[in-house]
């Protein structure tokens, strides 16, 4: 299966950690090229959207998306991202299981851990 991983890239570790875990069950997996948030990258108001369009095709070529929603954060892009997958029938996983308020939001959305996503 080809995943993207998607979520704050202040999760720097927990991309890689999940990234690998997914790799070593055969997975294809995407993810984004730089963290910003994590080394303190500035980046422009023309970079970010650069970048935010590059990350949706790749949901675009992938048959899932995998959520890095540690401590249950997630920030607005990456509801974004969310929205994006399900308005093109991806299937979406989550690190941590969702409130059961943001459940109902997610409808079509399966909570899974990185060693279920198979």
């Amino acid at each position: 299966m080809i995943i993207t991983l998607c979520g704050s890239t202040k999760f720097k570790d927990e991309y890689l950690e999940v990234a690998k875990n997914l790799a070593l069950q055969g997975h294809c997996v995407l993810s984004v090229n730089l963290f910003a948030h994590a080394d303190n990258i500035e980046l422009t108001a023309e970079e970010k959207i650069r970048l935010d369009n590059a990350h949706k095709q790749k949901i675009s070529m992938s048959d899932a998306i995998f959520v890095i929603n540690k401590d249950q954060y997630i920030g607005e892009s990456t509801y974004g991202e969310i929205d994006w997958a399900e308005r093109n029938g991806k299937q979406v996983y989550f690190l941590e299981e969702l409130p059961k308020q943001e459940e109902k939001n997610t409808e079509e959305s399966e909570v899974v851990t990185e060693e279920n996503a198979e």
